[in-house]
């Protein structure tokens, strides 16, 4: 983040906490305000008889602008710890009385603040639409501030009167005047607990754009204003692809038969991408004794995230399992294998779950239950490249079906961090060594990302940028020593010695349901053929070519098309409208001529092109399309 920037998105978040004081409620409680990748927030409490709406913004919008042009410096001043209790006790800010005993314990003893302050002689005019409480409360922080030697040669208390004050290190503007009063905008509020504990008090967060100028800033709420329109949570069930019920629960979805088609179709096509490279799928139960976790280190490092089972004939200990690789181990497990075995590929679809926080949880791309396209390869160390090299081809592959393009990151452990990770410092060098030998070797460009690794190993992730410049990571290979280790797996090798193999992890998109969110919002909706749920709407202009239709609509379904028949009684542009509402690919219009000619009238949604088209020809034409995979 460009520095003037910064500077400007954290000002301004000083500046919304000081509007909110100022022009909706003096006894707010604050929590914090930084600077983020698009603007910045503050956090509130409000009190109990105010209860701040998203409609308020705009008002609130144009306080910070009146804030803004009352030049206002912004000044640092540092207190000790009796000091800065104080200021913060006479504000009645609890919580930065909570943050300010945390940083004396960590052995701080200077805290530093910054204010912002008027003309003594523009306080009356200024400060005349405050709201009641406001005055008096910095009335009392200007008069204490004035029993202090602040040490500043740039301001002094006789002439000036602060109107806010907060803990805070820096950087900021020199003056509001600074900012350009076009260059922000707010923009939402949502609920964010107290340092992102759900065991703390839920706040208030008010979210604000910023950006280098008026045009990047339109540019930006543009952006979000497609998101919004690509939500997959919105498309979702605006194309009835799958619901959450409370009576279900949070994170847990159901899919519609159409949202199934689409999860079904994902997986197909990965389990055909990694039977080429001779994967084989298994199927594994979803509960796991404690025991299991206890070998694989899961439970020492993953506990908190495991969704804990109780029996009510047993005592043992049992977690709905949140990865795949364990119990593969016992499927490698299950016999001797020789160095001719190997390399050992296995596959699974098997539900995962993830014991996530409620406020953690985003439609389809954050749940509690979900699948993965989970593989693993067992190996010996001379064939980690092939295996490598191999997957990260049907990978490449894969992106270039969905059409995203893509950038490789490297991701290794953050040596100070040993705690986070199994093994032995020197196994995991010898594995992240490997790794980025084998990137550099072939000539594939990534990026390093220190503290990124796996637990039990470093890993290669692929990056995926959508159809709105957006990444996610999607597909990883990971290289794993320890795991093999710690369940003591061998193969005889050539020489009748006891050898243990090599673990590789890999997914090829990660999640299908994750993906699947992905991709509604990465098409806007309007998916390729190959994987739309209803990839033919048929349309006969008037009743007497109904039957006609039906005829079609079965010679299409013998071809394998997913096709339906609008047989309403809407008029022929009500259902021409419904189709394209759907984002149906191919909208087949037909009459009296396409009967007699035996062709169809072709509206594409994606290409908006219209044609006629004998009815073989187009069914050649879909077939290739499917044989293309255009994405």
């Amino acid at each position: 983040m460009e520095n003037q920037l910064f500077k400007c998105r954290h000002s301004l978040s000083h500046i919304l906490a000081q509007a909110v004081l100022r022009s909706v409620d003096p006894l707010a409680k604050l929590g914090i305000g930084p600077a983020i990748d698009t603007g910045f927030y503050y956090d509130f409490i409000f009190s109990p008889d105010i209860e701040f709406k998203e409609e308020y913004l705009k008002d609130l919008n144009k306080f910070l602008q009146k804030i803004i042009k009352e030049n206002q410096p912004f000044t640092r001043v540092e207190f000790d710890y009796n000091q800065a209790k104080e200021i913060i006790t006479m504000l009645g800010e609890e919580f930065k009385i909570d943050l300010i005993d945390g940083f004396k314990k960590d052995g701080e003893t200077v805290f530093s603040y910054y204010i912002n302050s008027i003309p003594l002689v523009a306080k009356n005019k200024l400060l005349k639409d405050s709201k009641p409480g406001y005055l008096e409360k910095y009335e009392k922080i200007n008069n204490y501030l004035k029993t202090l030697d602040l040490g500043l040669s740039t301001f002094d208390l006789e002439n000036n009167f602060v109107v806010f004050i907060d803990m805070c290190e820096g950087p900021h503007v020199e003056n509001t005047k600074d900012i350009n009063p076009d260059q922000f905008k707010l923009d939402k509020i949502a609920g964010a607990y107290r340092r992102g504990d759900e065991k703390n008090a839920m706040m208030t967060r008010i979210y604000g754009f910023a950006f280098e100028d008026k045009d990047a800033l339109k540019k930006h709420i543009e952006f979000i204003e497609e998101a919004k329109k690509r939500d997959h949570r919105k498309l979702g069930k605006e194309l009835g692809l799958f619901v959450f019920s409370e009576l279900v629960g949070p994170g847990l979805p159901l899919y519609t038969h159409k949202g199934n088609i689409i999860r079904k179709e994902i997986i197909r096509y990965t389990n055909e991408l990694q039977s080429d490279i001779g994967y084989e799928e298994v199927h594994t139960p979803n509960i796991n004794k404690a025991e299991l976790f206890k070998v694989s280190g899961h439970y020492e490092k993953y506990k908190e995230d495991m969704m804990r089972v109780i029996s009510n004939y047993s005592e043992e200990e049992y977690f709905l399992k949140p990865m795949n690789c364990p119990q593969h181990t016992q499927i490698y497990a299950s016999r001797g294998r020789s160095y001719n075995d190997l390399p050992v590929r296995i596959s699974d679809f098997a539900n995962l779950y993830r014991d996530e926080k409620p406020g953690e949880l985003i439609g389809l791309t954050r749940l509690r239950c979900f699948c993965q396209d989970d593989g693993h390869c067992f190996c010996r160390e001379d064939q980690i490249k092939e295996e490598f090299l191999s997957v990260l081809g049907i990978i490449k592959k894969a992106m270039k079906t969905y059409g995203m393009k893509y950038t490789i990151r490297l991701s290794l452990r953050d040596p100070s961090k040993r705690e986070k990770y199994l093994g032995e410092p020197a196994t995991r060098e010898k594995s992240q060594k490997l790794l980025e030998e084998i990137l550099v070797e072939n000539k594939i460009e990534y990026i390093r990302a220190e503290g990124e690794a796996a637990i039990y190993g470093p890993k290669m992730d692929l990056v995926a940028t959508d159809s709105l410049g957006r990444e996610f990571q999607i597909s990883t290979i990971q290289l794993d020593f320890i795991m093999p280790q710690r369940f003591k797996l061998t193969y005889k090798d050539s020489d009748g010695q006891d050898k243990t193999p090599v673990m590789i992890h890999r997914a090829i998109v990660g999640s299908p349901e994750r993906f699947m969110g992905i991709l509604i919002e990465h098409y806007a909706g309007a998916f390729p053929v190959r994987l739309a749920p209803v990839q033919i709407k048929l349309v006969p202009v008037a009743e007497p070519f109904n039957a006609y239709t039906n005829t079609l609509r079965d010679t299409f379904k013998k071809a394998g098309l997913r096709v339906e028949v609008d047989g309403s009684d809407n008029s022929f542009s009500k259902k021409i409208r419904n189709a394209e509402i759907e984002k149906i690919p191919y909208i087949l219009i037909i009459g009296e001529k396409e009967e007699a000619d035996k062709s169809v009238s072709v509206r594409e949604y994606r290409s908006k092109k219209q044609y006629v088209m004998p009815v073989d020809e187009f069914l050649k034409q879909c077939d290739e399309e499917f044989k293309s995979r255009k994405a």
